[in-house]
């Protein structure tokens, strides 16, 4: 896999020169592959969500650079390139859908490059399909559920033929079943497309599903490594006021009770294979 993204020493100081200066991000430097599976995590203020922003350059580096395919996101005139490779996906749902009828939501992007109505048209059945909502076409977005709401928004982003999905906290308002069909269309869309996914969470076990998580803290990047390798640390993420996945902090308290368990669990299925080899 080749590089998509690089972040180079990035800052980013919000009110620079006023009273309430803020500095979000101080000296970022990242590598992100095409086709990579990459989840963020960090408590509320860490920085993980300015850092996203800078992926499809809603936000410029105060110091430092990033890059998309190439392209500086400092380069105003490789904005719109940038942002049909980049697309980003909110937490709520509401704040993206503009249009009365589904299949319009997801034209309006296309519409907006200036495609051909009939490659548009195209596009748009590709793309509900891949979310696994053509059948909702002719729907009125505000009669879905909060699921179903944020898989047109994907839609929406897959017929602008992105490259990358950045999901700020995608399932945050999502009951388990919203959370659950969204969680299981990015990740067909990872591995059957190809796209790479940038996805910041709360919930441990989305990022457990991704190959590689990075941790914030006070706007510089904590640890890294795949989701094995940073949820092991358990007192380390508590410690930083997070949580790890259900399977991992109950496999760690087994241990302490003297149970023999592999040091690696990640999964529910992979915990229970391991107390019930015949189950």
């Amino acid at each position: 896999m080749g590089e998509f993204i690089r972040v180079e020493h990035l800052s980013h100081v919000f009110h620079a020169g006023e009273k309430d200066v803020h500095r979000a991000l101080s000296d970022v430097s990242l590598s992100i592959a095409e086709g990579e599976f990459l989840a963020i995590l960090g408590t509320n203020g860490s920085g993980k969500s300015t850092l996203a922003r800078h992926f499809n350059a809603l936000l410029m580096p105060t110091e430092g650079k990033c890059t998309v395919a190439g392209l500086d996101t400092r380069e105003t005139q490789e904005l719109w390139r940038i942002r049909e490779l980049v697309s980003m996906v909110f937490q709520n749902p509401d704040n993206q859908i503009i249009a009365a009828v589904v299949e319009d939501d997801v034209a309006f992007g296309p519409e907006n490059l200036g495609i051909e109505p009939q490659e548009i048209r195209a596009r748009v059945r590709e793309a509900l399909a891949a979310v696994g909502m053509e059948r909702y076409r002719t729907a009125a977005p505000h009669l879905l559920s909060g699921g179903q709401k944020q898989r047109v928004a994907i839609a929406g982003a897959l017929a602008m033929k992105t490259r990358c999905l950045v999901l700020d906290e995608p399932t945050a308002m999502l009951d388990p079943l919203g959370r659950k069909e969204v969680l299981e269309t990015v990740q067909r869309l990872h591995r059957e497309k190809g796209i790479t996914v940038i996805c910041i969470t709360h919930f441990m076990e989305e990022a457990a599903a991704a190959d590689r998580v990075i941790l914030m803290e006070e706007g510089r990047i904590a640890a890294e490594g795949s989701p094995r390798e940073v949820f092991q640390d358990v007192g380390g993420m508590k410690a930083r006021g997070l949580a790890v996945p259900l399977a991992v902090e109950l496999a760690a308290l087994l241990r302490e009770a003297g149970v023999s368990l592999p040091a690696d669990l990640l999964t529910d299925k992979e915990l229970v294979k391991a107390l019930c080899p015949s189950c």
